[in-house]
């Protein structure tokens, strides 16, 4: 894809159904689960955000469900405490759409912005779903950081920003001076899973959360 199309491409569709596979595993969703949001999920927060995270897909009875990113999930409750904890949250807890939280000077957005199912995304959909994500990081101030949760979120950003991924490995707390101007900083994803097998430590997600804080907050030369 050209960088003229990433330009050309809307930041979020949310009637996209371009990959068969997670459109008709919407459609199942949608017939089991009437009250659910089942639809492509917006980023949320402003766009012209200094900190954009990265997820890499709705939760089934999270972001699915309420429309909001990891909003109602396992994974929400110590990303959304750990932006609290560091100014980027207007409060510790991301309950429903309508709960009155706003972000500040953040972005959260998913490398895949419709659920999977079994939560794994195939690579050909991470691909056509990164268009969208392209568009978003188009609209980064310079001085920005990305934070990306997992290595498929680490990888999609750089093809949004059509970097080689060779010279970016992902590790946990890696971080990456871009040649677009902002700072790529990794995690590993804060899923159910890494918690509570403590690949993923409270401790952990705060020393990176306090770096991108850092950052931020850095006199610019």
């Amino acid at each position: 894809m050209t960088r003229a199309t990433h330009r050309a491409a809307p930041a979020f569709d949310p009637d996209c159904t371009e990959c068969p596979r997670l459109a008709n595993f919407l459609a199942e969703v949608r017939a089991r689960f009437p009250t659910y949001h089942a639809r492509p999920v917006a980023p949320f927060g402003a766009a012209d955000a200094r900190l954009i995270v990265v997820g890499l897909a709705p939760g089934m009875h999270g972001a699915n469900a309420s429309g909001r990113p990891f909003t109602g999930d396992h994974a929400g409750v110590l990303l959304y405490a750990t932006l609290h904890t560091y100014g980027f949250a207007t409060a510790p807890q991301s309950m429903a759409r309508d709960d009155g939280l706003h972000l500040l000077d953040c972005r959260i957005t998913n490398a895949v912005k419709c659920l999977p199912p079994a939560n794994k995304p195939e690579g050909s959909e991470v691909q056509r779903c990164n268009r969208y994500l392209a568009a978003e990081l188009a609209s980064a101030p310079r001085g920005g950081v990305f934070l990306a949760l997992g290595a498929i979120a680490h990888g999609a950003v750089l093809r949004a920003l059509g970097l080689r991924p060779a010279a970016y490995r992902f590790a946990h707390g890696a971080e990456y001076a871009l040649p677009t101007g902002q700072v790529l900083l990794d995690s590993y994803h804060c899923s159910r899973y890494n918690t509570q097998t403590r690949r993923l430590t409270p401790a952990m997600f705060d020393t990176v959360f306090a770096r991108a804080r850092a950052l931020l907050d850095a006199p610019v030369p």
